[in-house]
């Protein structure tokens, strides 16, 4: 079982008027004043930011899925390949960003392929970790597409490594969920990390 993301209380999908203020107090502690000219309106751009930033709670990635499914009969692998992400580290709250690659064996039923990049999407704009988001995609397309396996592959890079901490410039980690066929059977596994080239 995945762990679920924690629910964000009025998470935002609107500019937040609570959040502005919240802003202002902010940028007074780090030294700031939010009274001069360049920063008057930061507080209420910044709620509609995180806005977007944070529109994957109000969204049901597993009702996308059930609401584009269609009937086939082939049942060779499907990849979607270099989905762009932007998402935001749960510990430090510093974007992390890079490439989704999924696959799927279709069961009777295939997605819209448009479907599976809104899925990337609606786990990406929740505070996130990597590993958690990888398997929570998979998980999601698994049980609402019920497809012979499902692959996916994150590459990110973490602004929390890049800008502070450790402060590696060139560093991005990948993580993977490979669900039934892809997990039973390495000849699949092999096929798919070789269509998004990656060595077996």
């Amino acid at each position: 079982m995945v762990p679920k993301a924690p629910k964000a209380p009025n998470a935002p999908n609107a500019p937040n008027a609570s959040i502005t203020p919240l802003i202002r107090e902010l940028l007074v502690q780090i030294g700031e004043d939010p009274g001069r000219e360049g920063l008057l309106e930061t507080p209420e751009r910044v709620a509609r930011a995180w806005g977007e930033i944070a529109g994957g709670y109000a969204q049901d990635p597993g009702q996308m899925v059930r609401g584009a499914l269609f009937r086939a009969e082939g049942k060779e692998m499907i990849v979607v390949n270099d989905i762009d992400f932007y998402s935001m580290c749960e510990h430090h709250m510093l974007p992390f960003f890079g490439k989704a690659h999924v696959a799927y064996i279709p069961n009777d039923k295939i997605v819209g392929l448009s479907k599976i990049a809104r899925v990337v999407e609606a786990y990406a704009r929740r505070l996130q970790v990597q590993e958690r988001m990888t398997a929570q995609i998979a998980t999601c397309l698994m049980e609402n597409l019920q497809p012979l396996g499902v692959a996916v592959v994150l590459h990110a890079q973490h602004l929390c490594m890049m800008m502070r901490g450790i402060q590696k410039q060139n560093s991005y980690a990948v993580t993977s969920e490979m669900l039934g066929a892809f997990k039973d059977r390495s000849k699949t596994r092999a096929e798919f990390l070789t269509l998004i080239g990656e060595r077996p």
